[in-house]
This record gives structure tokens, C-alpha cells and sequence, in this order.
């Protein structure tokens, strides 16, 4: 989900560490236990018309707390992740254990801050929208600092580099005010096979891609309020077969969101959330864009086809492109030919928002349950049970 300030969108878009055992309350409270994977959960047959059958959706962990972000590494370890939106959580970055326990990640002093107790924004994490497992296996976790979807807080906004092998914090790239500036809303990353450059998006009022030198420690807006970047005139979302509107009528306002790069790393895609236009754009064009706004990576924007409203995007290493489908509670998959299929569609699947791939090809995603949340309701949130972490196994069939 673009995780900016829901009210800013739809007007236009710590030192003290908790004791182990409170933590370990607050982390079995928010996962739920998070509950063990459900092999042969829910296939959904196709359209009328398709060969292929739809591959079995498996859930992976259930929570208590609403998730956005999932990053998977090639040893199989996963990691999500807890934006401080509608609650105060105990935990912003988890490790989803093997016995289904949340692990604090990358230990309880980066998940420290809380509204109550805030504490210093350089060196913990604040609000955090995605996290992301790069092809050298470095996780990555995008910090917004937006708590409570208002106004980013000063020094909060960053890129966090984490060493899975010492499970240790070894970069993080602050982004100042003419990077991330009130309204903006860092949303997800990819990062070069090289390691050398990230990308990101900002969601918020005035939507934007990020171009990030790794070495440097720098980042530059490009794109920044290009019409490719932000929503799409007359685009409404669609939930629960009712559009997505506040109790004033108000739609979203949901800037450039999903973010994609191919194998190569030679070209980004990317889609505002309220949109239905895909495009993508040469990295060395980004990288050499100017600083003065980006206008050669401009030049070089391509419209690549009109989808559908999606939040996350995921590219795979065979250059098949996933797609969250929100609407449909479903994600499809398009193929380098153009032609688009379903490969998971369930009622489980509300809101589906952020990808990652496993190393078996195995395709993971997040229910964040936007439509429920009380922003959108005059009586409160409609949130009943769970959000949900599951697998969609061999989505190109088996």
C-alpha cells in the first residue's frame, strides 16, 4: 500500500528497549502466533477460457497488526514489516521465525520508537512502509517517518541497509527535505544487481522516484511531479465492489507506488496506485539524469500497457511481471508477450499488497486490508480477524 498519510492522500494527494519478556509478549500479540503455513489453501479456478488452472495460495503467517511489506532471502528467511498507520505497534520490522514467533528485527533497539516514548529518527525506525531482499542479499527497509499517516518526521526519513548474515545494520542513507519533503511518502525499493543503486517511489502528494547512490550515501528526485508519476485523472479504486471513497465523497489520491526492475537491471517499472498506466524507464537514464528534476530520464519514459489498479509489483528473473490486483482480490501475472493471467485469487486476499519472490520461484504477498481501515468508514474500521502473509507456489504452473 502507498503508505503516505491517508488524509494527506485523499486531499491530493529507542533508548529504551522493552524488556525481553514484554517483547516477547508484544511480538506473539501482534503475529497472532503467526499461525503455520496451510499447504492446498484455496485454489481459485480461472476464467472461462484458460488452460492453465490457478496454483494453490498457501498462507504463511496470520497477524494481529496490519502488514504491508514482505522480503524473502535465498536461504528461505522471511521479513515483514508494521506501519505505525492506525495503531502504535510494538514492532515495525519482524523476522517471521520457523515456529511462527515475530523476531524483532534487526534486534528490539531498531524497534524501539514509539509515539509514546519517540525517540531519536536517525537510528530507529519509525514508520515502515516496505522492506526488500537485494540479489547480493542484503535486506533493505524503507522508512517513511510518517506515524499516524500525518507529516514525516524531521531526520526520520531513510534507507536502511541491514547484513543478514551478522543480522547488523551496516548503512543507512538519510533523506533530507529536498529528497523526502512534508507530503512525501518514500513508498517501496528496488536495488541493482551491482547493489550500487536503489529506486524507489514516493506515494505522497507529489509523486516522484528516488535515484539513491549506494557508495555515495546520496539520492536525488526525479520525476518529481511528472504526470507519469502521479494519479490518474478519473481513476477510482475499487474494493469490495464498491469504489474507495472517505465518508465525504473524497477519492485517493495514491501516487507512484509499485516498483519493478528487471533482472538486468536495466529498466524500472513502475505504476501509481491510482492509476492504470504502467511504464518503465531506462536505469542508466535515471542515473544520469540531472539533478535539476530528471528531464533526460523524461525523455526516456515508455508507456508500457494499461493494467489495472495495482499496489505491488514484482519482477522475476524470467521477466514475468506480478501485479497486486486489489479489486479483484487476486494477483496476475504478465508475461513478456503482454498477455496477462490470474495466478492467485482468494477472499483472503484483501488488499493485496507488497511481493517478494522465494528461491524456488514461489511468489509471497501481503493482505493489508486497506479498504477496512477506519479512515474510510463513518463508524470506524471494518477490520475482522487477521492480515495475512501468503505463497503463491509455482505461479508458473507446475
Amino acid at each position: 500500500m502507498s503508505g503516505h498519510s491517508i488524509n494527506h492522500f485523499l486531499t491530493r494527494r529507542g533508548v529504551l528497549l522493552a524488556s525481553g519478556a514484554a517483547l516477547a509478549a508484544e511480538a506473539a500479540a501482534l503475529a497472532g502466533r503467526a499461525q503455520a503455513a496451510v499447504p492446498g489453501a484455496a485454489a481459485v479456478a480461472m476464467p472461462a477460457g484458460t488452460a492453465r488452472a490457478v496454483p494453490a495460495l498457501q498462507q504463511v503467517a496470520g497477524f494481529d497488526g496490519q502488514v504491508t511489506g514482505v522480503a524473502v532471502s535465498r536461504d528461505g528467511r522471511i521479513f515483514v514489516n508494521f506501519p505505525r498507520w492506525e495503531k502504535d505497534v510494538p514492532i515495525s520490522v519482524a523476522e517471521v521465525m520457523r515456529d511462527g514467533r515475530l523476531r524483532p528485527y534487526p534486534g528490539a533497539g531498531w524497534n524501539a520508537w514509539s509515539n509514546l516514548k519517540p525517540l531519536s529518527t536517525q537510528d530507529h525506525f519509525v514508520c515502515v512502509q516496505s522492506v526488500t531482499v537485494d540479489p547480493q542479499g542484503f535486506l533493505w527497509v524503507v522508512d517513511p517517518a510518517a506515524p499516524g499517516n500525518e507529516f514525516t518526521k524531521p531526520g526520520g526519513p531513510k534507507l536502511v541497509k541491514i547484513d543478514l548474515s551478522a543480522d547488523k545494520v551496516v548503512q543507512v542513507i538519510l533523506f533530507d527535505e529536498t529528497v523526502a519533503p512534508q507530503g512525501s511518502y518514500m513508498n517501496d525499493v528496488r536495488v541493482s544487481p551491482d547493489g550500487k543503486y536503489a529506486y524507489l517511489t514516493d506515494s505522497g502528494q507529489k509523486g516522484a522516484l528516488i535515484v539513491v547512490d549506494v557508495a555515495a550515501g546520496t539520492a536525488r528526485r526525479v520525476l518529481d511531479g511528472d504526470p507519469r508519476t502521479q494519479p490518474e485523472p478519473g481513476v477510482v479504486p475499487m474494493a469490495d465492489g464498491h469504489e474507495l471513497r472517505r465518508p465525504d465523497h473524497r477519492i485517493p489520491a495514491f501516487a507512484a507506488d509499485g516498483i519493478a526492475l528487471d533482472a538486468a537491471g536495466e529498466w524500472l517499472y513502475w505504476q501509481a496506485l491510482v492509476g492504470r498506466t504502467l511504464y518503465r524507464v531506462r536505469t542508466s537514464a535515471l542515473r544520469d539524469a540531472g539533478a535539476g528534476g530528471g528531464a533526460d530520464a523524461g525523455a526516456g519514459v515508455e508507456r508500457v500497457a494499461t493494467t489495472h489498479v495495482a499496489d505491488g509489483l514484482w519482477m522475476d528473473g524470467r521477466g514475468y511481471l506480478f501485479l497486486t490486483d486489489p479489486a479483484a482480490n487476486a494477483v496476475r501475472m504478465r508475461a513478456p508477450d503482454g498477455t496477462t493471467r490470474i495466478v492467485a485469487q482468494d477472499a483472503r486476499l484483501r488488499w493485496p499488497d507488497s511481493l517478494a519472490e522465494g528461491a524456488d520461484g514461489s511468489i509471497y504477498v501481503t493482505a493489508s486490508h486497506i479498504q477496512d481501515m477506519a479512515q474510510f468508514h463513518e463508524k470506524g474500521s471494518t477490520q475482522r480477524g487477521k492480515w495475512g502473509l501468503f505463497r503463491i507456489a509455482a505461479p508458473h504452473g507446475r
